[in-house]
């Protein structure tokens, strides 16, 4: 496919770039859709992408060429989708990399590990948008049929006003996982811990959900594991422009391994989302005897099956979830037709520069000790603050004085 042109029968030539777990889980993603084929696959790694390509190939597909660099792929391979599947403090730049040579782009979330080039990436999307090219992050809990329902609900207005919003994110991750990479748990490669990897996605629906976020206050701290640079856990609360309130947790040291969990509430209803399941949803009408009682329902009046019915997804929810990942395969099915039809994909880069400004924020809150606006995040007056883990008494008052005027 040419640069910016549609068509609707040539197939979509894809490169992943990065074969480790995550490269692994969009291969096979992309592998429910027959029009995307996997002509090329890049890491610095030949075993990696060796391995992966055979694992494409055992499954009946034709083989990618392997590569050790993005430039060589474009040389050799035919590619008109490239998939960004590094490590976070490498995704802008290939990102950039990419457009540059006129290919779509999906990137794997986090956008980056910070904002020092938010400015390039954005002016780089909007110029591919211009040609017809695609650019995307992935942000697959979007397209969950729990997040849609809460979507459509307070798009139109069914939760009444947004009051507040918890979101926990309370997972387990070993020592052995932050040991499994160098880059790991890392400042310059990881971009953060407990938020930025485990808990970016809820971030997203949360401000989806609630608006613009505004100021965070917050702390961190790593607890549970050793010879880590971030943290394995964190707490914030969020101020939006709407004047919603927010309470903010995410953790790898809640062992076995809970639960993500984001309730919703607002003055004419409420949902709760578990797991990505959504487990309670209740939106009040004018003859919902709920409204005439002081202390409400307590919980009852469970709304969710009837909401989730108008959202039929038998063909994801059927498929092996230790094989096939659902959210991933679902985020797909918007970015491929896209890619057919000529038009921007539903998570943008955009979408991903907020939350990413967000997270940035409630490191620089935590380290500081102060709140925060986020506003003044993506304006740059705090780029030169280092941010570290753990409470702002802990760190140095050098900090503070490194936030530019």
């Amino acid at each position: 496919m040419t640069e910016g042109k549609k068509n609707t029968n040539a197939p979509i030539q894809a490169v992943i770039v990065g074969c480790g777990v995550i490269g692994r889980t969009h291969a096979a993603a992309v592998r429910e859709f027959p029009e995307v084929v996997i002509t090329a696959l890049v890491d610095e790694i030949p075993e990696a992408s060796e391995a992966l390509a055979a694992k494409i190939e055992d499954q009946g597909d034709p083989k990618p060429a392997v590569f050790l660099t993005l430039r060589e792929a474009f040389a050799s391979a035919p590619v008109d989708l490239v998939i960004i599947a590094t490590p976070s403090g490498l995704h802008i730049q290939q990102a950039l990399e990419a457009l540059d040579a006129g290919k779509h782009v999906v990137i794997e979330k986090p956008l980056d590990v910070d904002l020092s080039r938010v400015d390039e990436i954005l002016a780089a999307a909007k110029a591919a948008e211009a040609k017809g090219l695609v650019a995307s992050v992935i942000s697959q809990h979007r397209f969950d049929p729990a997040s849609r329902v809460v979507d459509e609900a307070r798009r139109a207005g069914r939760f009444g006003t947004l009051t507040s919003a918890v979101a926990s994110v309370s997972w387990w991750r070993s020592q052995g996982y932050y040991d499994s990479g160098a880059w790991r748990g890392t400042w310059a490669m990881d971009g953060g811990g407990a938020i930025m990897n485990q808990g970016v996605h809820t971030v997203d629906l949360l401000l989806w959900f609630l608006g613009r976020p505004v100021e965070i206050s917050a702390q961190t701290a790593l607890l549970a594991h050793e010879g880590v640079e971030v943290e394995d856990t964190a707490v914030a609360t969020v101020t939006f422009e709407s004047g919603a309130l927010a309470v903010l947790h995410a953790t790898t040291a809640a062992y076995p391994g809970l639960t993500v969990r984001l309730q919703v509430m607002g003055s004419k209803g409420s949902a709760v989302i578990d797991n990505d399941n959504l487990e309670y949803f209740h939106a009040s009408d004018a003859a919902d005897p709920s409204q005439s009682s002081a202390m409400g329902i307590l919980g009852g009046g469970n709304q969710a099956a009837v909401e989730l019915a108008k959202y039929p997804d038998d063909k994801v929810e059927a498929l092996d979830p230790t094989v096939y990942p659902a959210g991933h395969v679902r985020q797909y099915r918007d970015i491929v037709a896209a890619i057919r039809e000529g038009r921007p994909a539903g998570v943008t880069v955009q979408d991903a520069v907020t939350a990413l400004a967000t997270v940035r924020a409630l490191y620089v809150s935590a380290t500081l000790g102060l709140p925060v606006l986020i506003a003044d995040v993506i304006a740059g007056k705090y780029n030169n603050v280092e941010v570290r883990t753990g409470s702002a008494d802990a760190n140095s008052a050098s900090h503070r004085e490194g936030v530019s005027a």
